[in-house]
């Protein structure tokens, strides 16, 4: 059985570890919610192939301050004018109606995530919609922030698409799963790196289709389309209904996917990768590569 390699998103740094220790507790993490995702799918009987972390939150690291992220301190305050403005444009492709305000001001960024929260958990106990907008809100900021972090720095974003392509190319993989900003990062190394060959690219929540997200990409679309990687055989999308960082939800609308599937894994756990490999459809996607 060969190894897949993974691709982390956001929340993913890990202080008091070397990179080395927190790519392989990572992957020990991952490979228990694949099985979980094998035994959901009807699958005990398919074994949990090597996994491989390419871990790169520690390149980030210089000056978005990833300790944040771990103590849960993600605060829509922190954003620049550029970002809200960006969190704005992100929530009305979302869903979201318009209102009569500037989009560089917070206030319509929280009425957009109340709106979004009422919609998701519409009947929940008032504690219930406060921690889900807590948590969309996090997800909004650590997005954005870590988002600017990789593309921001050339000399950076060399480091971290080095980082997979040597995962891959070590390990011999054929088939790469990429989360959150992994995809971003999965996407723009497979372009950058034409030599490396997968029989399967499964991306999972990915906010690859995100407008402000599309024009910081590299190769750029060309007329709202991104090009396939080169060495990619087939590309399968997974999203989950609740997943506020896959939007739009149907990637194979901006890419050329060749399955896209909708998921549901949680009100409260609707972005995570562990949430996404213990998805029976993740393990059935996966499956016929791991024999």
């Amino acid at each position: 059985m060969g190894p897949v390699v993974l691709v982390h998103g956001i929340w993913n740094a890990v202080p008091g570890l070397t990179p080395a220790q927190a790519a392989e507790a990572k992957a020990e993490t991952a490979a228990k919610r694949l099985r979980d995702g094998l035994v959901a799918a009807g699958l005990p009987h398919v074994d949990v192939p090597p996994l491989v972390m390419a871990y790169y939150a520690h390149q980030l690291a210089d000056d978005y301050r990833p300790q944040r992220q771990s103590a849960g301190r993600d605060r829509l305050e922190d954003l620049s004018a550029a970002q809200t403005a960006e969190a704005w444009e992100w929530l009305r492709l979302a869903g979201v109606e318009p209102v009569e305000a500037q989009a560089a001001l917070l206030a319509p960024v929280r009425w957009g995530i109340g709106r979004l929260v009422a919609r998701r958990a519409h009947g929940a106990a008032p504690g219930v919609r406060d921690r889900l907008a807590e948590l969309l809100s996090r997800l909004v900021v650590a997005t954005l922030q870590d988002t600017d972090a990789y593309t921001s720095r050339p000399a950076r974003r060399r480091a971290v698409r080095e980082t997979v392509a040597e995962a891959v190319r070590g390990s011999g993989a054929r088939v790469l799963v990429a989360h959150s900003l992994g995809t971003v990062v999965a996407y723009e190394t497979l372009h950058a790196y034409p030599d490396l060959e997968l029989d399967l690219l499964l991306t999972l929540g990915s906010p690859l289709g995100l407008p402000a997200l599309m024009r910081k990409l590299e190769p750029e679309p060309v007329d709202g389309r991104g090009a396939r990687p080169p060495g990619v055989r087939r590309w399968v999308n997974i999203a989950d209904v609740g997943d506020l960082v896959a939007v739009p939800p149907r990637l194979g609308d901006a890419f050329p996917v060749d399955v896209h599937e909708t998921t549901d894994i949680g009100l409260f756990d609707p972005h995570t990768l562990g949430g996404y490999l213990s998805s029976g459809l993740t393990a059935s996607a996966l499956a016929p590569y791991l024999a």
